[in-house]
């Protein structure tokens, strides 16, 4: 067997505990880690606590950044995984290819053109591997789709329509958090859509050119509230002493550095929309039509994909009051309309979160023929549709993606 792979952890908030379980508990034999790094002691002091009592794993190393450099000389680092707040991606990225590592980080990439060039030039330069994780294609569903269009059961696309809503659960959470600061999140245009521009410029195998779009705060904010007689609190608060895992995460540590995960839906300083429209035009003349509602009823997605040979359309419910579901439907031309079998998915991500997981650390065993795992280029064509996104909303103007690259 291959030596092991020598992981650290950049940012040690809820998303980084799927690669942490996974090198600890599922794929120790494939990767050690070997130090962890955040800018709160308590949150790391926590992390190894929680695997030293569940799994009985050894404290790693913990650095605050200031220390980076030092850890990764110190720890012999090979990989970084960087699940840290969006505006920081570039910086952790950048600098560990600069001393010698692969990265692999949480999407969005980054959250604006400046950072992605930034990135794609310390690629370039240093010749390191930048893998982006993004889970959803991984789900068996989204699979599907991707295996049904490139064996042309539709014909050559032509349009796509695709609609994803976030429940007042998930969907009002990223406006308590730092995400409700564009600046630290680029938004939900980058922060979350990356997610499903990703799917349809894979889907499409196309590069998005141009991007015009609609986008503004219409439900959370104290503007809205008080327009609708909205009192925060109540369904809309969050009970961070109430769960362990997040009082240890961010109720214990805010004496060190005052973040508060917890802020009202409702209340001023947020700059991110809720409501967004937006149209993107492909190098292959193909068009997307796209809508991120974020305090809907129920939380899921719908896609339409017209092409010249006929249509297909997914249809998942991920969470609301009755059981989750999915249909995947296709209709060729002067055929009637056939229901496709989905594999089941467990987890996270509809089933895409272990599959991922095993791409990482395990290895493809032989050729993807969906070509699923992701590079620095997939990242950058997906937050750039985004990052697109948020200066036609302000400038309310068509905008080229090229033309936010230098």
């Amino acid at each position: 067997m291959s030596e092991r792979k020598r992981y650290a952890i950049v940012g040690l908030g809820s998303r980084s505990r799927m690669y942490t379980t996974a090198l600890l508990k599922d794929y120790p034999d494939r990767g050690a880690l070997v130090a962890l790094c955040d800018s709160n002691q308590t949150r790391m002091d926590y992390t190894n606590q929680y695997y030293k009592e569940t799994i009985g794993a050894a404290p790693a190393p913990t650095y605050k950044p200031e220390r980076f450099d030092q850890m990764i000389k110190e720890q012999d680092v090979n990989c970084l995984i960087v699940t840290s707040i969006d505006r920081t991606h570039d910086r952790y990225i950048i600098r560990a290819m600069e001393l010698g590592c692969d990265a692999i980080t949480e999407k969005p990439m980054t959250i604006d053109a400046p950072r992605c060039q930034a990135i794609i030039d310390a690629v370039k330069a240093t010749g390191r591997q930048l893998k982006v994780t993004f889970n959803y294609r991984y789900a068996p569903r989204n699979s599907k789709v991707k295996e049904l269009l490139q064996a042309g059961v539709i014909g050559k696309v032509l349009s796509v329509h695709f609609e994803w809503l976030l429940d007042t659960v998930h969907g009002a959470d990223y406006f308590r958090r730092w995400h409700r600061d564009k600046r630290n999140s680029g938004g939900l245009m980058v922060h979350k859509a990356s997610h499903h521009f990703d799917l349809v410029n894979w889907w499409l195998a196309a590069v998005p050119e141009t991007v015009v779009g609609f986008g503004d705060l219409r439900f959370y904010g104290r503007e809205n509230a008080e327009e609708r007689g909205e009192p925060g609190g109540g369904p809309w608060a969050i009970d961070l002493a109430g769960d362990e895992t997040l009082k240890a995460l961010y109720v214990d540590g805010r004496h060190e550095d005052g973040y508060r995960r917890d802020q009202d839906v409702f209340a001023d300083g947020i700059s991110i929309e809720d409501d967004m429209a937006v149209l993107v035009r492909y190098d292959t003349g193909a068009t997307l039509s796209y809508h991120l509602t974020a305090y809907s009823p129920w939380e899921g997605y719908r896609v339409m994909l017209n092409g010249t040979r006929g249509r297909l359309e997914l249809d998942v419910v991920e969470r609301s009051d009755e059981p989750g579901s999915e249909r995947l439907t296709v209709q060729r031309l002067w055929e009637p309309a056939r229901t496709v079998p989905i594999e089941g998915g467990d987890g996270g991500h509809g089933g895409g979160d272990a599959r991922l997981l095993d791409d990482l650390f395990e290895g493809q065993r032989e050729p993807d023929p969906l070509g699923r795992a992701a590079g620095h280029l997939d990242g950058a064509r997906a937050m750039l549709v985004g990052a697109a996104a948020n200066r036609s909303f302000a400038t309310g103007n068509p905008v080229r993606i090229a033309d936010l690259l230098g």
